[in-house]
Protein backbone atom coordinates (compact mmCIF):
# COMPACT_ATOMS: atom_id res chain seq x y z
CA UNK A 1 0.00 0.00 0.00
CA UNK A 2 1.31 3.37 -0.82
CA UNK A 3 2.81 5.55 2.04
CA UNK A 4 -0.55 7.36 3.59
CA UNK A 5 -1.59 11.30 2.62
CA UNK A 6 -0.23 13.49 5.21
CA UNK A 7 -1.81 16.45 6.70
CA UNK A 8 -0.63 18.75 9.06
CA UNK A 9 -2.92 20.16 11.87
CA UNK A 10 -1.74 23.36 13.61
CA UNK A 11 -2.86 26.80 14.97
CA UNK A 12 -0.69 29.72 15.69
CA UNK A 13 -0.87 32.84 16.92
CA UNK A 14 0.08 36.05 14.58
CA UNK A 15 3.33 35.59 15.39
CA UNK A 16 4.13 32.01 14.76
CA UNK A 17 3.85 30.57 17.93
CA UNK A 18 2.25 27.68 19.21
CA UNK A 19 2.08 28.05 22.70
CA UNK A 20 3.67 30.28 25.35
CA UNK A 21 6.84 29.20 26.91
CA UNK A 22 7.36 25.79 28.47
CA UNK A 23 5.82 25.17 31.59
CA UNK A 24 3.10 27.92 31.85
CA UNK A 25 -0.51 26.69 31.27
CA UNK A 26 -1.41 26.17 27.83
CA UNK A 27 -2.02 28.25 25.63
CA UNK A 28 -5.59 27.83 23.66
CA UNK A 29 -5.25 29.35 20.47
CA UNK A 30 -8.66 28.73 18.40
CA UNK A 31 -12.51 29.07 18.99
CA UNK A 32 -14.98 26.60 19.84
CA UNK A 33 -15.98 26.33 15.91
CA UNK A 34 -12.88 25.50 14.85
CA UNK A 35 -12.76 23.10 17.26
CA UNK A 36 -15.53 21.63 15.85
CA UNK A 37 -13.59 21.42 12.42
CA UNK A 38 -10.45 19.78 13.83
CA UNK A 39 -12.91 17.04 15.14
CA UNK A 40 -14.02 16.45 11.60
CA UNK A 41 -10.98 16.20 10.62
CA UNK A 42 -10.30 13.75 13.03
CA UNK A 43 -13.03 11.72 12.24
CA UNK A 44 -11.82 11.94 8.63
CA UNK A 45 -8.27 10.31 9.04
CA UNK A 46 -7.31 6.98 9.51
CA UNK A 47 -4.64 7.65 12.07
CA UNK A 48 -3.78 10.86 14.09
CA UNK A 49 0.10 11.41 15.24
CA UNK A 50 1.43 13.48 17.50
CA UNK A 51 5.28 13.39 19.45
CA UNK A 52 5.84 12.44 22.64
CA UNK A 53 7.12 15.57 23.64
CA UNK A 54 3.44 16.57 23.08
CA UNK A 55 2.15 13.54 25.13
CA UNK A 56 4.37 15.38 27.70
CA UNK A 57 3.62 18.68 27.77
CA UNK A 58 -0.34 18.46 26.99
CA UNK A 59 -1.51 14.74 27.98
CA UNK A 60 -3.92 14.91 25.52
CA UNK A 61 -6.22 12.10 25.26
CA UNK A 62 -6.74 13.06 21.13
CA UNK A 63 -10.09 11.52 20.60
CA UNK A 64 -12.88 12.36 17.78
CA UNK A 65 -15.81 13.83 20.26
CA UNK A 66 -18.52 13.95 17.92
CA UNK A 67 -21.08 11.03 18.85
CA UNK A 68 -22.56 11.72 15.43
CA UNK A 69 -19.60 11.42 13.73
CA UNK A 70 -18.14 8.49 15.69
CA UNK A 71 -21.30 6.45 14.20
CA UNK A 72 -20.50 7.42 10.78
CA UNK A 73 -17.50 6.05 10.52
CA UNK A 74 -18.88 2.16 12.44
CA UNK A 75 -21.75 2.68 9.79
CA UNK A 76 -18.96 3.11 7.21
CA UNK A 77 -17.12 -0.20 8.50
CA UNK A 78 -14.24 1.74 10.18
CA UNK A 79 -13.07 2.11 13.82
CA UNK A 80 -14.91 4.21 15.74
CA UNK A 81 -11.84 6.17 16.56
CA UNK A 82 -9.17 6.94 14.22
CA UNK A 83 -5.85 4.74 15.52
CA UNK A 84 -3.73 6.89 17.42
CA UNK A 85 0.00 7.06 17.32
CA UNK A 86 2.92 8.59 18.64
CA UNK A 87 6.91 8.27 18.14
CA UNK A 88 9.73 8.44 20.31
CA UNK A 89 13.52 8.47 20.24
CA UNK A 90 13.91 7.97 23.64
CA UNK A 91 11.27 5.60 25.03
CA UNK A 92 10.37 7.46 28.01
CA UNK A 93 6.34 7.00 27.46
CA UNK A 94 4.97 7.40 31.20
CA UNK A 95 1.82 4.72 31.31
CA UNK A 96 -0.83 6.93 33.35
CA UNK A 97 -0.47 9.15 30.08
CA UNK A 98 -4.79 9.55 29.08
CA UNK A 99 -3.54 9.09 25.18
CA UNK A 100 -2.92 5.49 26.18
CA UNK A 101 -6.45 4.97 28.31
CA UNK A 102 -9.10 6.23 25.68
CA UNK A 103 -9.73 5.90 22.13
CA UNK A 104 -9.60 2.74 19.73
CA UNK A 105 -5.96 1.30 19.03
CA UNK A 106 -2.56 2.80 19.51
CA UNK A 107 0.69 2.67 18.19
CA UNK A 108 4.21 3.40 19.28
CA UNK A 109 6.87 4.35 16.81
CA UNK A 110 9.88 3.63 18.64
CA UNK A 111 13.21 5.26 16.67
CA UNK A 112 15.92 2.88 17.32
CA UNK A 113 16.95 -0.53 19.42
CA UNK A 114 16.98 1.42 23.13
CA UNK A 115 13.74 3.21 22.31
CA UNK A 116 12.07 0.32 21.70
CA UNK A 117 13.13 -1.74 24.56
CA UNK A 118 12.57 1.36 27.06
CA UNK A 119 8.66 1.73 25.15
CA UNK A 120 8.21 -1.64 26.10
CA UNK A 121 9.73 -1.43 29.68
CA UNK A 122 7.35 1.50 30.23
CA UNK A 123 4.09 0.32 28.32
CA UNK A 124 4.36 -3.68 28.25
CA UNK A 125 1.08 -5.00 26.71
CA UNK A 126 -0.66 -1.75 26.75
CA UNK A 127 0.11 -0.53 23.31
CA UNK A 128 1.53 -1.58 19.88
CA UNK A 129 5.39 -1.17 19.78
CA UNK A 130 6.92 -0.72 16.49
CA UNK A 131 10.43 -0.49 16.19
CA UNK A 132 11.90 1.73 13.33
CA UNK A 133 15.11 2.73 12.35
CA UNK A 134 17.34 5.93 13.12
CA UNK A 135 18.06 6.06 9.17
CA UNK A 136 15.02 7.64 7.13
CA UNK A 137 13.05 7.40 10.20
CA UNK A 138 10.12 9.56 8.60
CA UNK A 139 10.05 7.48 5.53
CA UNK A 140 10.26 4.11 7.23
CA UNK A 141 7.52 5.51 9.77
CA UNK A 142 5.01 6.42 6.95
CA UNK A 143 5.58 3.17 5.03
CA UNK A 144 4.86 1.10 8.14
CA UNK A 145 1.99 3.34 8.85
CA UNK A 146 0.52 2.10 5.11
CA UNK A 147 1.98 -0.84 4.70
CA UNK A 148 1.48 -2.72 8.10
CA UNK A 149 -1.43 -0.57 9.78
CA UNK A 150 -3.38 0.12 6.46
CA UNK A 151 -3.58 3.91 6.98
CA UNK A 152 -4.52 5.96 4.04
CA UNK A 153 -4.88 9.57 5.32
CA UNK A 154 -2.91 10.76 8.55
CA UNK A 155 -3.61 13.69 10.65
CA UNK A 156 -0.44 14.98 12.21
CA UNK A 157 -1.40 17.60 15.26
CA UNK A 158 2.64 18.44 16.04
CA UNK A 159 4.71 19.07 17.92
CA UNK A 160 6.58 22.10 15.93
CA UNK A 161 9.83 19.42 15.48
CA UNK A 162 7.45 16.85 13.65
CA UNK A 163 5.78 19.44 11.26
CA UNK A 164 9.25 20.82 10.51
CA UNK A 165 10.81 17.84 9.67
CA UNK A 166 7.79 16.11 7.40
CA UNK A 167 7.97 19.72 5.72
CA UNK A 168 11.75 19.89 5.59
CA UNK A 169 11.57 16.37 4.01
CA UNK A 170 8.90 17.41 1.54
CA UNK A 171 6.93 14.39 2.99
CA UNK A 172 3.80 16.86 4.17
CA UNK A 173 1.09 16.48 1.22
CA UNK A 174 -1.06 19.17 3.05
CA UNK A 175 -1.08 22.13 5.92
CA UNK A 176 -4.06 23.31 7.86
CA UNK A 177 -2.82 26.14 9.30
CA UNK A 178 -5.17 27.91 11.98
CA UNK A 179 -3.87 31.90 12.82
CA UNK A 180 -5.43 33.46 15.89
CA UNK A 181 -5.69 37.18 17.03
CA UNK A 182 -3.12 36.38 19.41
CA UNK A 183 0.38 37.89 19.55
CA UNK A 184 3.13 36.27 21.95
CA UNK A 185 5.85 37.79 22.04
CA UNK A 186 7.90 35.46 24.32
CA UNK A 187 11.15 34.60 22.73
CA UNK A 188 11.53 31.00 24.77
CA UNK A 189 7.83 30.39 23.91
CA UNK A 190 7.30 27.00 21.81
CA UNK A 191 7.23 27.71 17.74
CA UNK A 192 5.49 26.49 15.12
CA UNK A 193 8.36 25.80 13.00
CA UNK A 194 12.27 25.85 13.05
CA UNK A 195 15.22 25.88 11.06
CA UNK A 196 15.52 23.84 8.26
CA UNK A 197 16.33 23.27 4.70
CA UNK A 198 12.47 23.64 3.21
CA UNK A 199 12.12 22.66 -0.38
CA UNK A 200 12.81 25.26 -3.33
CA UNK A 201 14.52 27.46 -0.20
CA UNK A 202 12.90 30.99 0.94
CA UNK A 203 11.62 32.07 -2.53
CA UNK A 204 9.78 28.83 -2.98
CA UNK A 205 5.73 29.88 -2.91
CA UNK A 206 3.40 27.19 -1.70
CA UNK A 207 0.02 26.75 -3.72
CA UNK A 208 -2.62 28.04 -1.52
CA UNK A 209 -5.83 25.55 -1.21
CA UNK A 210 -8.14 27.38 0.81
CA UNK A 211 -8.54 30.37 3.11
CA UNK A 212 -11.60 30.54 5.84
CA UNK A 213 -12.44 32.58 8.32
CA UNK A 214 -14.00 31.22 11.29
CA UNK A 215 -15.25 33.66 13.89
CA UNK A 216 -11.64 35.06 14.79
CA UNK A 217 -9.33 32.59 13.48
CA UNK A 218 -8.45 32.17 9.51
CA UNK A 219 -7.91 28.96 8.69
CA UNK A 220 -5.37 28.38 5.68
CA UNK A 221 -4.77 25.14 3.32
CA UNK A 222 -1.83 24.63 1.35
CA UNK A 223 -0.01 22.23 -0.75
CA UNK A 224 3.72 21.74 0.45
CA UNK A 225 4.61 19.79 -2.07
CA UNK A 226 3.15 22.43 -4.76
CA UNK A 227 5.65 25.23 -5.21
CA UNK A 228 6.30 27.86 -7.60
CA UNK A 229 8.85 30.97 -7.37
CA UNK A 230 6.19 33.28 -8.64
CA UNK A 231 3.04 34.33 -7.21
CA UNK A 232 0.06 32.59 -8.11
Amino acid sequence: MPRPYVLLSAAVSLDGYLDTRPGEDRLLLSNSADFDRVDSVRASVDAILVGAGTLRADNPRLLVNSEERRAARVAAGQPEYPLKVTITGTGDLDPNWKFWHHGGEKLVLAVGNKAAERAHANLGNLVTIQGIPTEATWQTALDVLGDIHGVQRLMVEGGGAIHTQLLAESLADELQLVIAPLLVGQPDAVRMLGPAHYLGGPTARLRLLETRQIGDVVLLRYAPKDISTEPR
